[in-house]
């Protein structure tokens, strides 16, 4: 019986090595073929941004031809978006009005990440720099974001310098807040406490030994800043204190439409919304997949 028991207990330990093996393939070819599939909705969204970008560069010329025989068309084959009350291809300006939007948010999104970066490094000089940052980060939010960006905007001229200031100036807070947090909490690492009894300064050392921790939180703020500079550029435009009218902006576009929406020209302000509603959650998938590999 024991001899029958042993060899019973062998196989079912051989039953179950091979089910747990085939499992962990299993799981293990699941993983892979999600890491697959992330990876190319990954890519995928990466080129349709560079695309756009681009092609608003290619597209400017042709965006701004007036044709007064075709205006107002419905969309169609030759005029995906169709034409607005001047003749204008609505497709033609969208493009370049999401690639100028585009390259607004890099460039505002990359100034506010300085900014905030060294907001947070400047907190870790004391008590009294860390008062200092609290003060300016509450000064800025505790004003309402539209009309800190309205204000700013009008004070330097509006236009695209102004959009471009306004922006920068307003956007740095949270993430500012956020950098000040971890550089709170690697002042209490006993690497620093070291390095500043060794005689290093508190610059010296914060930017030695903190930028490199700091650095994966700025660059992937920077990503999702994009979103917020997107929408308020073309917000502020929509409101008439962005860009020049004449330029093809997405919120000029849309402030536009509002006139010749009551008379059922619908296609002026649909299809711009939406391609801009895309641009932004593809931007905020690619801060979040980013966040999520820091």
């Amino acid at each position: 019986m024991s001899r029958r028991e042993d060899e019973r207990r062998g196989l079912w330990e051989a039953v179950k090595g091979k089910v747990q093996k085939t499992a962990g393939r299993q799981s293990q070819r699941a993983e892979g073929k999600h890491i697959q599939k992330e990876a190319g909705f990954f890519l995928a969204a990466v080129l349709v941004l560079a695309a756009i970008t681009l092609a608003g560069e290619g597209l400017w010329d042709g965006a701004m031809v007036s044709d007064f025989s075709k205006k107002n068309l419905k969309p169609c084959l030759s005029y995906p978006f169709g034409t607005d009350w001047m003749g204008r291809d609505v497709f033609l300006r969208t493009i370049c009005g999401l690639s100028l939007s585009i390259r607004i948010g890099c460039l505002t999104a990359g100034i506010s990440a300085v900014i905030a970066f060294f907001m947070g490094i400047f907190a870790a000089m004391g008590k009294w720099a860390d008062y200092v940052v609290c003060m300016l980060i509450d000064l800025v939010m505790g004003i309402p974001h539209m009309l800190l960006l309205v204000l700013i905007s009008f004070a330097v001229g509006k236009g695209l310098f102004g959009v471009i200031v306004g922006i920068s100036l307003t956007h740095w807070t949270s993430l500012a807040r956020l950098i000040r947090g971890e550089v709170l909490g690697l002042k209490e690492a006993p690497y620093m406490k070291i390095s500043l009894k060794l005689g290093t300064g508190r610059l010296q050392a914060a930017v030695r030994h903190m930028t490199p921790h700091l650095l994966p939180q700025v660059f992937v703020g920077a990503i999702l800043l994009f979103p917020h500079a997107i929408l308020h550029e073309a917000g502020i435009t929509f409101l008439g204190f962005g860009l020049s009218p004449e330029q093809p902006a997405v919120g000029i576009i849309l402030s536009e439409s509002m006139r010749y929406l009551a008379m059922g020209k619908w296609w002026l302000s649909l299809f711009p919304g939406l391609m801009l509603v895309m641009v932004v959650i593809l931007f905020h998938y690619l801060g979040k997949k980013v966040q999520m590999f820091f």
